[in-house]
């Protein structure tokens, strides 16, 4: 057990939405984890779900490093960089669900100052 959980913490996130994945599925054992894979990678199968806890690993890790408001600022100047209007990312940031009223309120702020 031990070790089982020495290599899920190497993993961090991306191991914890293997387990999850795992232990809602109705299956045990090495089919579990390849059906996890195959629906966490949607149409790009077991390959994909790789990506995609790759990918989740990647962003857990520069959110741990640099926290939501950095990362979310620097998001916001990169689309006014790109062309995108105050109204549109003003639009964009009210209309995402899952944010704080307290970071959107300094996201909407910042895209006015930057």
């Amino acid at each position: 057990m031990d070790e089982l959980v020495n290599k899920l913490a190497g993993l961090g996130v991306a191991g914890l939405v293997l387990v999850g994945l795992v232990a809602t599925s109705s299956y045990a054992g090495a089919v579990a984890i390849t059906t996890s894979l195959a629906i966490l990678g949607g149409p790009f199968g077991m390959i994909g779900g790789a990506v995609a806890l790759t990918l989740i690993a990647a962003i857990s890790s520069a959110i741990a490093k640099y926290g939501v408001e950095t990362l979310a600022k620097s998001v916001v100047k990169k689309l006014k960089e790109s062309g995108r209007s105050e109204a549109s990312i003003i639009q964009e940031i009210n209309s995402f669900p899952m944010i704080t009223n307290g970071l959107r309120s300094q996201l909407r702020e910042y895209v006015r100052q930057v």
